[in-house]
């Protein structure tokens, strides 16, 4: 491993570390002798971790009506980060994200790309499901985002793909409609993010795909990789 992502990963873990807490860091003699890489923590450890801070969260009023907390899926080590807004009925009784018919929809945009959906990592705004799938409420999703926001920051993706208005202008800090926002990319930090509909939008108003679909050929583009080729189902 080279000295530079070592480093990399040690201040990826002291930062975690921080985040839960912890002050103060001893190194004791039994850790003498050890490598760098083996005293710090995967970051699949380091999403379980948080989830198990994050516990039975009972933040905001959303935990009054949930079945369970959608925490996110998928590959620690994903270079592509799709968020949404807010699990729906499915994901707040599985407590995966998007596993619903919009799911499914996100999962063939996923197949599309040439990933398959364990390669990626899915997340939403949010962690609760909304009562009646009503939109989040501004103090929910500030309850919320700074959970989204160490996830990102453990996973360290390439590029976030934000579905729907929420995400993008949660993710932005933008009041842009989503139809003003996609097919451009922006940054979150230093990850470059691209907006694009959200899986249930495009349900409503298929006529969108075809923009959806420019969008993530634009991801695969900037990540070097080949675009397929869709074909049309007859």
């Amino acid at each position: 491993m080279e000295k530079k992502e070592i480093v990399e990963k040690v201040i990826t873990f002291l930062e975690f570390q921080k985040s839960l807490g912890v002050k103060n860091f001893i190194i004791t003699p039994s850790t003498k002798g050890q490598s760098v890489e083996s005293a710090s923590k995967s970051k699949k450890e380091m999403l379980d971790e948080l989830r198990s801070t994050i516990g039975e969260c009972i933040e905001c009023r959303l935990h009054k009506e949930r079945t369970n907390l959608v925490f996110g899926d998928g590959n620690p080590e994903a270079k592509i980060m799709f968020v949404g807004e807010a699990p729906g009925r499915d994901e707040d009784i599985q407590g995966k994200p998007f596993v619903g018919r919009a799911g499914k929809l996100l999962t063939d945009m996923i197949k599309a790309m040439g990933f398959k959906r364990e390669e990626v990592y899915i997340a939403n705004i949010i962690k609760c499901r909304p009562p009646q799938n009503r939109n989040p409420i501004k103090d929910e999703i500030e309850m919320c985002e700074p959970y989204l926001r160490k996830q990102i920051e453990i996973i360290k993706p390439k590029i976030i793909i934000a579905l729907g208005t929420f995400a993008a202008q949660t993710l932005l800090k933008s009041e842009e409609k989503i139809s003003q926002l996609r097919g451009k990319f922006a940054y979150y930090e230093d990850i470059k993010l691209l907006p694009t509909y959200h899986p249930a939008f495009l349900l409503r108003n298929p006529q969108k795909k075809k923009e959806s679909w420019s969008d993530l050929k634009m991801v695969l583009t900037e990540l070097g990789l080949p675009v397929p080729t869709v074909q049309k189902k007859k």
